[in-house]
Protein backbone atom coordinates (compact mmCIF):
# COMPACT_ATOMS: atom_id res chain seq x y z
CA UNK A 1 0.00 0.00 0.00
CA UNK A 2 1.58 3.40 -1.11
CA UNK A 3 2.38 5.59 1.87
CA UNK A 4 0.57 8.94 1.64
CA UNK A 5 1.68 12.68 2.66
CA UNK A 6 -0.16 15.98 2.52
CA UNK A 7 0.62 19.53 2.14
CA UNK A 8 -0.85 21.04 5.07
CA UNK A 9 -1.96 24.34 3.11
CA UNK A 10 -2.04 22.85 -0.20
CA UNK A 11 -0.75 25.67 -3.06
CA UNK A 12 -1.78 24.90 -6.70
CA UNK A 13 -2.52 21.81 -8.95
CA UNK A 14 1.32 20.99 -8.52
CA UNK A 15 3.55 21.69 -5.90
CA UNK A 16 7.46 20.94 -6.59
CA UNK A 17 8.95 20.50 -3.08
CA UNK A 18 12.99 20.80 -3.00
CA UNK A 19 15.24 18.21 -2.61
CA UNK A 20 18.25 20.20 -1.31
CA UNK A 21 20.40 18.93 1.58
CA UNK A 22 18.71 19.32 4.96
CA UNK A 23 20.33 18.94 9.06
CA UNK A 24 18.63 16.57 10.53
CA UNK A 25 19.59 14.88 13.99
CA UNK A 26 20.26 10.79 13.95
CA UNK A 27 19.39 9.11 16.93
CA UNK A 28 21.38 6.08 15.23
CA UNK A 29 24.71 8.28 14.72
CA UNK A 30 23.83 10.97 17.80
CA UNK A 31 24.41 13.50 15.58
CA UNK A 32 23.39 16.13 13.40
CA UNK A 33 23.50 14.50 9.50
CA UNK A 34 22.85 15.88 6.26
CA UNK A 35 20.11 14.27 4.09
CA UNK A 36 19.03 14.66 0.34
CA UNK A 37 16.95 12.88 -2.00
CA UNK A 38 18.13 11.19 -4.82
CA UNK A 39 16.17 8.00 -6.15
CA UNK A 40 19.07 6.11 -7.54
CA UNK A 41 20.97 6.51 -4.59
CA UNK A 42 20.63 3.69 -2.04
CA UNK A 43 20.86 6.28 0.85
CA UNK A 44 19.45 9.65 1.45
CA UNK A 45 22.93 10.84 4.00
CA UNK A 46 24.79 12.76 2.09
CA UNK A 47 28.01 10.82 3.90
CA UNK A 48 26.78 7.75 2.34
CA UNK A 49 26.36 8.94 -1.66
CA UNK A 50 27.77 8.71 -4.17
CA UNK A 51 30.34 11.62 -5.46
CA UNK A 52 28.55 12.86 -7.73
CA UNK A 53 24.39 12.20 -7.05
CA UNK A 54 21.51 13.57 -9.01
CA UNK A 55 18.51 15.50 -7.06
CA UNK A 56 15.29 13.89 -7.81
CA UNK A 57 12.21 15.90 -7.59
CA UNK A 58 9.38 15.48 -5.17
CA UNK A 59 5.91 16.54 -6.55
CA UNK A 60 2.68 17.08 -4.99
CA UNK A 61 -0.27 16.92 -7.06
CA UNK A 62 -3.57 18.60 -5.43
CA UNK A 63 -1.76 18.95 -2.36
CA UNK A 64 -0.95 15.46 -2.03
CA UNK A 65 1.47 12.82 -2.65
CA UNK A 66 1.59 8.55 -3.01
CA UNK A 67 5.12 6.89 -2.19
CA UNK A 68 5.18 3.16 -3.19
CA UNK A 69 6.51 0.81 -0.79
CA UNK A 70 9.34 0.17 -3.75
CA UNK A 71 10.86 3.63 -3.02
CA UNK A 72 12.12 3.48 0.90
CA UNK A 73 14.73 6.14 0.54
CA UNK A 74 11.72 8.98 -0.41
CA UNK A 75 9.37 7.35 2.22
CA UNK A 76 12.76 7.77 4.84
CA UNK A 77 13.52 10.99 3.43
CA UNK A 78 10.03 12.46 3.73
CA UNK A 79 9.78 11.23 7.29
CA UNK A 80 12.85 12.49 8.58
CA UNK A 81 12.22 15.65 6.73
CA UNK A 82 12.22 18.85 9.02
CA UNK A 83 9.41 20.55 7.12
CA UNK A 84 7.26 17.15 8.31
CA UNK A 85 5.05 18.04 10.96
CA UNK A 86 5.88 14.82 12.89
CA UNK A 87 9.23 16.54 13.08
CA UNK A 88 7.94 20.14 13.90
CA UNK A 89 7.82 21.39 10.52
CA UNK A 90 4.66 22.87 8.74
CA UNK A 91 4.49 21.88 5.54
CA UNK A 92 3.75 18.63 5.08
CA UNK A 93 2.59 15.49 6.83
CA UNK A 94 1.98 11.83 6.47
CA UNK A 95 -1.56 10.52 6.82
CA UNK A 96 -1.93 7.83 9.62
CA UNK A 97 -4.20 5.54 7.32
CA UNK A 98 -5.78 3.47 10.15
CA UNK A 99 -6.86 6.40 11.78
CA UNK A 100 -8.42 7.93 8.66
CA UNK A 101 -9.80 4.13 8.41
CA UNK A 102 -11.21 4.43 11.77
CA UNK A 103 -12.80 7.91 11.91
CA UNK A 104 -14.38 7.50 9.04
CA UNK A 105 -15.84 4.35 9.87
CA UNK A 106 -16.82 6.50 13.15
CA UNK A 107 -18.39 8.60 11.26
CA UNK A 108 -19.93 6.23 9.13
CA UNK A 109 -21.85 4.89 11.86
CA UNK A 110 -22.73 7.84 13.77
CA UNK A 111 -25.04 8.85 10.66
CA UNK A 112 -26.19 5.45 10.81
CA UNK A 113 -26.91 5.68 14.11
CA UNK A 114 -28.61 9.44 13.33
CA UNK A 115 -30.81 8.42 10.54
CA UNK A 116 -32.01 5.56 12.96
CA UNK A 117 -33.16 7.76 15.39
CA UNK A 118 -34.67 10.12 12.70
CA UNK A 119 -36.63 7.11 11.66
CA UNK A 120 -37.67 5.50 14.87
CA UNK A 121 -38.40 7.92 17.50
CA UNK A 122 -42.17 9.44 18.41
CA UNK A 123 -42.94 12.61 16.48
CA UNK A 124 -43.04 14.96 19.23
CA UNK A 125 -39.45 13.93 20.43
CA UNK A 126 -38.29 14.53 16.64
CA UNK A 127 -40.01 17.91 16.76
CA UNK A 128 -38.40 18.70 19.76
CA UNK A 129 -35.02 18.26 18.13
CA UNK A 130 -36.36 20.46 15.06
CA UNK A 131 -37.41 23.56 16.98
CA UNK A 132 -33.98 23.39 19.21
CA UNK A 133 -31.66 23.28 16.21
CA UNK A 134 -34.05 26.17 14.69
CA UNK A 135 -35.90 24.17 12.05
CA UNK A 136 -39.01 25.57 10.38
CA UNK A 137 -41.68 23.32 12.18
CA UNK A 138 -44.50 25.40 9.85
CA UNK A 139 -44.56 22.84 7.42
CA UNK A 140 -44.97 19.03 6.30
CA UNK A 141 -43.66 16.87 8.58
CA UNK A 142 -41.71 15.22 5.40
CA UNK A 143 -39.87 18.47 5.04
CA UNK A 144 -38.61 19.04 8.33
CA UNK A 145 -37.44 15.23 8.68
CA UNK A 146 -35.69 16.02 5.10
CA UNK A 147 -34.04 18.94 7.10
CA UNK A 148 -33.02 17.36 10.03
CA UNK A 149 -31.99 14.47 7.85
CA UNK A 150 -29.41 16.61 6.15
CA UNK A 151 -28.28 17.92 9.62
CA UNK A 152 -27.70 14.40 10.73
CA UNK A 153 -25.50 13.59 8.01
CA UNK A 154 -23.22 16.82 8.91
CA UNK A 155 -23.38 16.50 12.33
CA UNK A 156 -23.98 13.04 13.53
CA UNK A 157 -23.12 13.49 17.04
CA UNK A 158 -24.86 16.25 17.85
CA UNK A 159 -28.01 15.19 16.50
CA UNK A 160 -27.58 12.14 18.38
CA UNK A 161 -27.09 14.13 21.72
CA UNK A 162 -30.05 16.55 20.98
CA UNK A 163 -32.63 13.43 21.65
CA UNK A 164 -31.50 13.02 25.34
CA UNK A 165 -30.77 16.10 26.08
CA UNK A 166 -32.96 17.97 28.82
CA UNK A 167 -32.14 21.60 27.19
CA UNK A 168 -33.15 20.18 23.93
CA UNK A 169 -36.80 19.75 25.37
CA UNK A 170 -36.73 22.77 27.77
CA UNK A 171 -35.60 24.61 24.28
CA UNK A 172 -38.55 23.19 22.17
CA UNK A 173 -41.25 23.71 24.93
CA UNK A 174 -40.42 27.26 25.80
CA UNK A 175 -40.03 27.76 21.78
CA UNK A 176 -43.76 26.67 21.60
CA UNK A 177 -44.38 29.22 24.53
CA UNK A 178 -43.67 32.07 22.40
CA UNK A 179 -45.09 30.92 19.26
CA UNK A 180 -48.39 30.48 21.71
CA UNK A 181 -48.51 34.17 22.23
CA UNK A 182 -47.92 32.50 26.56
CA UNK A 183 -44.60 34.60 26.97
CA UNK A 184 -42.35 36.89 25.12
CA UNK A 185 -39.04 38.79 24.51
CA UNK A 186 -38.98 42.19 24.14
CA UNK A 187 -36.71 45.20 25.73
CA UNK A 188 -33.96 42.97 27.23
CA UNK A 189 -37.03 41.12 29.63
CA UNK A 190 -39.39 37.99 29.05
CA UNK A 191 -42.91 39.07 30.28
CA UNK A 192 -46.54 37.19 30.41
CA UNK A 193 -48.09 37.95 26.63
CA UNK A 194 -51.60 38.38 28.59
CA UNK A 195 -50.32 40.63 31.69
CA UNK A 196 -47.04 42.10 29.99
CA UNK A 197 -45.67 41.53 34.04
CA UNK A 198 -42.00 40.83 33.92
CA UNK A 199 -40.24 37.24 34.48
CA UNK A 200 -36.60 38.09 34.31
CA UNK A 201 -34.27 40.64 32.84
CA UNK A 202 -32.04 38.88 29.70
CA UNK A 203 -28.45 40.55 30.08
CA UNK A 204 -27.04 42.45 27.36
CA UNK A 205 -25.41 40.57 24.36
CA UNK A 206 -27.05 37.29 25.42
CA UNK A 207 -29.78 34.98 23.71
CA UNK A 208 -33.24 35.68 25.56
CA UNK A 209 -34.38 31.82 24.67
CA UNK A 210 -31.26 30.63 26.13
CA UNK A 211 -31.49 32.57 28.81
CA UNK A 212 -34.81 31.68 29.85
CA UNK A 213 -34.40 27.90 29.19
CA UNK A 214 -31.34 27.95 32.12
CA UNK A 215 -33.78 29.92 34.25
CA UNK A 216 -36.68 27.68 33.71
CA UNK A 217 -34.10 25.01 35.00
CA UNK A 218 -33.61 26.19 38.28
CA UNK A 219 -35.29 26.04 41.13
CA UNK A 220 -36.33 29.41 41.20
CA UNK A 221 -38.27 29.09 37.40
CA UNK A 222 -39.66 25.85 38.92
CA UNK A 223 -43.04 28.25 39.10
CA UNK A 224 -43.32 29.77 36.00
CA UNK A 225 -42.34 26.51 34.09
CA UNK A 226 -45.37 24.96 35.39
CA UNK A 227 -47.38 27.93 34.84
CA UNK A 228 -46.18 27.57 30.99
CA UNK A 229 -46.63 23.77 30.91
CA UNK A 230 -50.15 24.82 32.62
CA UNK A 231 -51.16 27.01 29.19
CA UNK A 232 -49.74 24.69 27.16
CA UNK A 233 -52.51 22.16 28.32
Amino acid sequence: MPVEYKLLAPNGKLFLMGSSEKSVFSKEKNSIRVIRYCEKEPSIYVDEQSERPTKSSISFLDGRLFVSPEKPNLIEFLDVHPDNSANGGNLFERVDIMKKVKSDLKTEFLQMDAIALLRERPLDDIMAVATSLNVNTDREVDEIKHDLLVFAKRNPETFIKSFDNPVTKMRAKLKTAVDYGIINFNDGHVRWNDTNKHIIAIPAGQDGLNVFVRYCMTEAGVPVLSEIERQLG
